[in-house]
């Protein structure tokens, strides 16, 4: 058998993670790339949380700034959830080409300060 590994090849999939104490609490953040979404983890209990589906709209008239949809897979389907996923995500897609994105969320702290913290960590380690 001849097993040919080329050394120099891009991974499939790619990943890259961040840690940064917010507020007094650690926060990491996970983001990964798959050809058809972008898989984004933003944790403070070390855990999925609440997984989220955010997809560009294509129902949206105005293409410069598309609507998101948002769907809770499995946690808690909370208003707040939708918000902070839509803000965080929002960002995220419309960086990456307006591709969804599935959002892990185990957040202690959804403050607008924490979200805009956590939108710089995200940044530094985002993949697309």
């Amino acid at each position: 058998r001849n097993l040919w590994i080329n050394k120099m090849a891009e991974p499939i999939i790619k990943s890259r993670q961040a840690q940064k104490e917010i507020n007094g609490i650690f926060t990491e953040v996970v983001c990964t790339e798959f050809s058809n979404y972008i898989f984004v983890t933003l944790t403070q209990y070390g855990k999925i949380g609440t997984l989220i589906s955010v997809t560009p709209d294509s129902r949206s008239n105005d293409i410069s700034t598309p609507t998101f949809s948002t769907k809770v897979l499995l946690g808690k389907d909370e208003p707040l959830t939708h918000v902070c996923a839509k803000n965080l995500a929002t960002f995220i897609s419309q960086e990456a080409g307006n591709r969804p994105v599935l959002l892990g969320l185990a957040l202690k702290d959804s403050s607008i300060d924490t979200i805009k913290e956590i939108k710089d960590i995200i940044k530094s380690c985002k993949v697309w």
